[in-house]
């Protein structure tokens, strides 16, 4: 519920300021114009939702997912030097991830999990498993305790949390942006923006947890 609250004080925070700087106009009136009613007619109704929210949806995270899969699978699985490409990634993540009061690892993680916020987790647990595929728990138990063995506390736990709130949407959700603004500009603003908030704040809980605990 806490988590859920901050969400959307921050989601109200942002937009205001938002509203304020870059997004400051003229405020101008919204007209959405209602269609006749007209008595639904089922098989259309099917074939629309398999059409426009099935297939489609289906079609745009397939292709996004094989090649993000492929990138995970190449990552984990190619060996230089003493370690993964993953490992390798990961501890050029480590100096960022450890200001934030996260990990490399952890980062990496939430980077390749772009395709489906779903996968961070199982990313992470290959990580720390070295298994050559995406590996998910048997239960929040066994998953806390993998955790605990690979230096989590409560404030990795609370900064994840934190995070996972606050950084980038999906690759879907990037593209649907794109698609529908037709500009660059401001996918890429979706995209750091919630990201760079979510630094801010794992950054400063990583500084205020220091100080005090």
């Amino acid at each position: 519920m806490l988590a859920l609250v901050l969400s959307v004080s921050i989601t109200l925070l942002v937009s205001s300021m938002l509203g304020k700087t870059i997004l400051k106009g003229e405020a101008s009136s919204f007209t959405l114009e209602l269609p006749p009613y007209r008595k639904p007619q089922f098989a259309k109704v099917v074939v629309r939702s398999i059409l426009d929210r099935t297939i489609f949806v289906l079609g745009r995270a397939i292709s996004v997912s094989v090649p993000a899969g492929a990138l995970i699978w190449l990552l984990q699985n190619i060996t230089v030097a003493d370690g993964t490409l993953l490992s390798m990634f990961s501890n050029m993540l480590e100096p960022l991830g450890s200001v934030m009061g996260l990990s490399g690892a952890i980062l990496a993680a939430f980077l390749l999990g772009i395709p489906a916020n779903e996968i961070v987790i199982p990313i992470l647990l290959m990580y720390y498993s070295q298994s050559g595929m995406l590996v998910e728990s048997s239960g929040i138990v066994e998953l806390g305790e993998i955790l605990k063995n690979n230096g989590w506390t409560i404030i990795t736990a609370l900064c994840a949390i934190v995070f996972s709130l606050n950084h980038f949407p999906c690759a879907t959700t990037l593209w649907t942006i794109a698609k529908e603004t037709k500009s660059i500009k401001w996918t890429t603003v979706s995209f750091f923006l919630p990201t760079l908030v979510g630094i801010v704040l794992c950054v400063l809980i990583n500084i205020i947890s220091k100080l005090f605990l």
